[in-house]
């Protein structure tokens, strides 16, 4: 492996283990959110931008390297600035630190997958080349898929930048906007749970639904399209 890989390999690692060394997950609890909201309340107040900052880099850095604590986050977003704004900087910041989870994984593994699988692989590059978009859409729409898989996942594969990143900021508008406008009123929030109700869940999964419609519909036109082969009746 070069060794601007190993180098990339140690430096998360080392990040992972110093979070869990001096347990950081503490902090990213609904329990502590609590706690000091009103301290994190009123620094915002006294120094905006320091906080918008500081919470992204927070929030970038938990997403990148798929560590815990994502909802919190969220829920802090709200808790801090806001419905409409928390919901800007928690999306900005969970699409950038994607961004940064899928490139890292595409640059550390994706050629020795692709080396090793290439030809099993192409129908599935090619597919999502196509139509990647609504692929990762019903992804990040169904709350099925752990976020961080996504992102590992799909840099795997030959799913365009471009298409990762504005799948990912749209497709998690909408859960996101739940935990954040649940942290505006934290008070009446007793346990994670308490959030996404069934209901919620279900509307999440048709609006995935929703977004694959197309690509299914593509290949089923596809298939009755495709022409037969000689001596087939």
């Amino acid at each position: 492996m070069p060794w601007k890989k190993i180098l990339i390999v140690l430096a998360g690692g080392v990040a992972v283990c110093m979070f869990m060394w001096f347990d950081l997950g503490r902090f990213l609890t609904l329990e502590a959110l609590k706690a000091n909201r009103q301290s994190l309340v009123e620094y915002h107040a006294a120094h905006r931008a320091a906080m918008v900052a500081g919470f992204m880099a927070i929030y970038i850095a938990q997403t990148a390297l798929s560590l815990p604590g994502a909802a919190v986050l969220s829920l802090a977003a709200g808790a801090i600035f806001g419905s409409v704004m928390g919901t800007v900087y928690a999306n900005c910041a969970a699409t950038i630190g994607a961004t940064l989870a899928f490139l890292v994984t595409r640059y550390l593994l994706r050629d020795a997958i692709q080396n090793r699988f290439g030809q099993k692989l192409e129908a599935l590059n090619s597919e999502l080349e196509a139509r990647g978009l609504n692929y990762l859409l019903f992804l990040r729409l169904v709350p099925l898929f752990p976020f961080f898989l996504i992102n590992l996942a799909a840099g795997m594969t030959r799913l365009p930048l471009r298409t990762f990143v504005i799948g990912t900021m749209v497709g998690i508008i909408p859960g996101g906007f739940v935990y954040v406008n649940a942290g505006a009123s934290l008070a009446t929030i007793t346990a994670l749970s308490d959030i996404a109700s069934p209901r919620v869940l279900g509307s999440f999964a048709l609006l995935g639904l929703f977004a694959l419609l197309p690509a299914l519909y593509n290949r089923l036109k596809a298939g009755k399209t495709r022409p037969q082969q000689p001596g087939s009746r």
